[in-house]
């Protein structure tokens, strides 16, 4: 009869069976075939329809033996056109009494019927069931090496989806060995080579390997464990391997002598163990060595032949890109790391406002671009700051650098919350503009956007002021052990310009714990953020906690399993100066009255046991005050604070701000911020919402050399 291209009977389509239908049957037609044997297997089809297969032999006009398989469908699935009724060359030819020779297939070979043909018209035989087909016809070895060759097919088919699906190193190894067993072996070991591991580019792996993967259909059998380094010699088929690039077919391990050279005793483990062939192929991705992988056969007596080796040299190359893929993104992941790492705080400065403990957990899906800091302040104050930058990778991770700086930089300048956040604001908008990322065409990787949230804590006042830009409000957890989440203005996400932000202040009492966080802590796809909030409220609600055991029980109680945002945890428990270490006087503006702030000034410095810091101290005031009272506006109030330094506060009502200079040898005036400039540590001014501070910080274990040094520069002054 007709023949498709593949010289199978045609007209499957018209007798009422689609593509896939067909695919079914001849894949099993197939199996049947190389069978060789009279059999009837029942397939379903889609749709739950019913086929039955049933193979017999036949035989040729020139003697070629070989099989037939028909297809006969159940009740109610009738074949639009039987192949009985059509033979080409003539009517279908009954068998019976009347006829003294076995029918002919329609494609002439002979053989005795399973089924009892029929004329078209006819509703089936005794069964019930419908005439079917003929499906496919050969000879048994070469079904044989169709079975064998589908198999092949599909197992690298397979193989394409399941090696790969990780981009982890020994994962993806793992998925090889995996895929080949027990399809191809029985027992698979891969060694890589230490620097693949890493993420690094690959070193010559004959100098070393480590072995990754041992993997079989039982576990007791004695190779190499995982985990350890391998030393192999060169006669070793793996070695050899490695060495031409190509694979290694070792049929007998019993007479493999190089292979047998490694460990005598421990070959001879492995042979009692029923393990008779082998073989090593090369993990070659890009013409760089990754390491071997070692296929061994134990439960099937044939050894392993060319068709094998071919077939695993398939599966290793495949799998030796996806092992360098995943290798190049273990470096990179690696590297950004390594980046985001180097731009987080490693330790805090020293500071007596709060006692803080911090977690960093970076996403499961890559580096993103959250941070945190602590930065101290003038006045014995603290900086508070968390932060997430929109996206993962390097370029996140650059960004969060840049702005963790900025936030130094900006906080440096003593600027309240909101108009920090308001700097950060212009400085996100000017490198959305500055670096194409307003374009799409300009190349850039998107709008750059983040979130902040900047406290100030005052351990004088126990005040902390805080304000946030688009970032998850703080919690606050009482002495007491109660929590609440503060009503803070959310304000939009740094980037958008245009809107002010707003600052709040709460009172927190010595011992208050303050919890700043980023979102992903709380915002994940498989809970509520309510939910979640509500979860973080309870493991925060204990009294007298330090802030490690908070961060430890927050980690263990919230942090989703495999988070897919970035985490920065940042615990914060506050302590407050106490009032017998600060000194407050106020004066109206007569310079008669310096000479009376130097004097309450010693007398308060004596008590606290600062008599080393007197004099330097009488000097930073009479200036500071002489300015205040000289340019600003009263009334003046000076304060000092007695805490890790010794800091000296002048406040007046004026918003006009020192500023200085070197003064040239002529000039009467211009000196007495040089001179506050070499007698303290640092100092600055710090704006108020009725006037300024200015404030300077001396070193105690420093000032007596501040103060020679400035007494030096008194001297050298020419008199006027």
């Amino acid at each position: 009869g007709d023949t498709g291209a593949d010289g199978q009977p045609a007209g499957l389509g018209a007798r009422g069976l689609d593509r896939r239908d067909e695919t079914i049957l001849k894949e099993q037609a197939a199996g049947l075939i190389s069978a060789a044997q009279r059999a009837a297997v029942d397939v379903w089809l889609p749709g739950g329809r019913q086929v039955t297969l049933l193979s017999h032999p036949v035989t040729s006009p020139s003697g070629v033996e070989g099989v037939a398989i028909e297809a006969v469908f159940a009740p109610g699935q009738r074949l639009a056109v039987p192949v009985d009724a059509e033979a080409p060359g003539g009517p279908a030819q009954q068998p019976g009494p009347s006829t003294d020779r076995p029918p002919r297939s329609p494609d002439g070979v002979t053989g005795r019927p399973v089924t009892t043909a029929r004329t078209p018209g006819t509703t089936g035989d005794a069964t019930g069931r419908e005439p079917g087909g003929l499906i496919m016809v050969g000879e048994p070895e070469v079904g044989r090496y169709a079975v064998a060759a589908r198999r092949r097919l599909e197992l690298l088919s397979e193989a394409s989806t399941r090696i790969g699906t990780t981009l982890d190193v020994a994962g993806t190894a793992r998925e090889l060995a995996e895929m080949a067993v027990p399809r191809l072996a029985d027992y698979v070991t891969i060694d890589l080579s230490p620097t693949v591991l890493r993420g690094e580019e690959p070193s010559d792996p004959r100098t070393g390997l480590h072995r990754t993967v041992v993997h079989g259909f039982r576990a007791d059998c004695p190779f190499y464990p995982a985990g350890e380094r391998v030393e192999l010699r060169s006669t070793t088929p793996q070695l050899r391997a490695l060495a031409d690039g190509q694979p290694v077919l070792e049929p007998e391990l019993s007479s493999a002598a190089g292979w047998i050279a490694q460990n005598p005793e421990h070959a001879r483990s492995i042979l009692d163990h029923g393990v008779h062939s082998l073989v090593a192929v090369p993990l070659l991705a890009r013409g760089i060595a990754l390491g071997v992988a070692s296929f061994y056969r134990s439960r099937d007596p044939a050894p392993y032949g060319d068709d094998d080796r071919s077939l695993a040299l398939e599966l290793a190359t495949r799998a030796a890109i996806c092992i360098d893929n995943a290798r190049r993104y273990t470096r990179e992941h690696a590297m950004v790391l390594a980046l985001q790492r180097s731009l987080l705080p490693h330790s805090f400065p020293e500071q007596n406002a709060v006692e803080v403990a911090h977690r960093y957990m970076p996403a499961a899906s890559g580096v993103g671009g959250d941070w945190f800091d602590v930065i101290p302040l003038s006045s014995a104050r603290v900086a508070l700051v968390v932060g997430d930058v929109v996206g993962h990778g390097l370029h996140a991770a650059a960004t969060m650098g840049r702005l963790r700086t900025a936030a130094r930089n900006f906080a440096e300048l003593d600027l309240a919350p909101d108009e920090l956040l308001t700097h950060l604001d212009n400085l996100v908008g000017r490198l959305d503009r500055d670096e194409g990322f307003e374009d799409p065409s300009a190349g850039g990787t998107g709008i750059i956007g983040a979130t902040c949230l900047y406290a100030i804590y005052d351990p004088t006042s126990q005040q902390c002021v805080m304000a946030r830009a688009g970032h998850p409000p703080p919690a606050l957890v009482a002495p007491d052990g109660s929590v609440t989440f503060p009503d803070l203005p959310a304000g939009p996400p740094l980037g958008l310009g245009g809107l002010p932000f707003e600052t709040a202040a709460f009172h927190l009492p010595e011992g208050s714990q303050l919890v700043l966080y980023t979102d992903g802590l709380v915002a994940d796809r498989r809970r509520d953020l309510d939910t979640a909030l509500d979860q973080l409220g309870r493991v925060l609600a204990r009294p007298n906690r330090a802030p490690e055991d908070t961060c430890d029980a927050v980690c263990h109680s919230v942090v989703p399993l495999h988070p897919t945002d970035d985490i920065a945890l940042l615990v914060a428990r506050t302590h407050a100066l106490p009032p017998g270490r600060i000194a407050t006087w106020e004066l109206p503006t007569d310079p008669s009255r310096v000479r009376d702030i130097r004097a309450a000034v010693t007398r308060r410095l004596s008590e606290w046991g600062l008599d080393e810091v007197v004099h330097a101290t009488q000097l930073l005031l009479s200036e500071l005050v002489t300015n205040a009272i000289r340019y600003g506006s009263g009334p003046i109030q000076v304060r000092l604070l007695h805490d890790r330094t010794l800091t000296c506060e002048v406040a007046d009502t004026s918003s006009t701000a020192p500023h200085l200079r070197r003064a040239a040898t002529t000039d009467e005036g211009g000196r007495g911020l040089f001179l506050v400039a070499q007698l303290a540590q640092t100092w600055g001014t710090r704006y108020t919402a009725d006037g300024k501070v200015i404030w300077a910080e001396c070193a105690l274990d420093a000032t007596s050399g501040r103060s020679d040094a400035a007494e030096s520069y008194l001297h050298d002054i020419p008199a006027i």
